[in-house]
């Protein structure tokens, strides 16, 4: 739990499944605040589940964000809790459905 626990960690890492850009999983998590995205990211990081590269050095900075090989063992997991939650929002009307 030390790598996924807290509230976002899993939801960014579900959304890192595929690379992306800082501003698109910005817009993929409007609930979540740019600064809490941003630390997380940082933890993410720290722990090897995820890497990140600056392709300018100028800004603004194009950085994407993806799992590494370890992070990517999480992959199983990630989509079966996301699977989870698709189901469960289809019973519970208060729960939205991940994309």
């Amino acid at each position: 739990m030390k790598y996924i626990g807290g509230k976002w960690k899993a939801v960014i890492l579900i959304h890192l499944i595929k690379k992306k850009r800082y501003n698109e999983l910005r817009k993929e998590l409007p609930m979540v605040t740019e600064r809490t995205i941003s630390l997380q990211l940082k933890e993410l990081e720290q722990d090897g589940l995820i890497s990140r590269t600056v392709h300018t050095s100028k800004p603004p900075l194009k950085v994407d964000y993806e799992l590494t090989e370890f992070g990517k063992t999480l992959t199983p997991i990630l989509e079966a809790i996301a699977e989870w939650g698709n189901e469960t929002a289809q019973i519970d009307k208060r729960i939205s459905i991940v994309k």
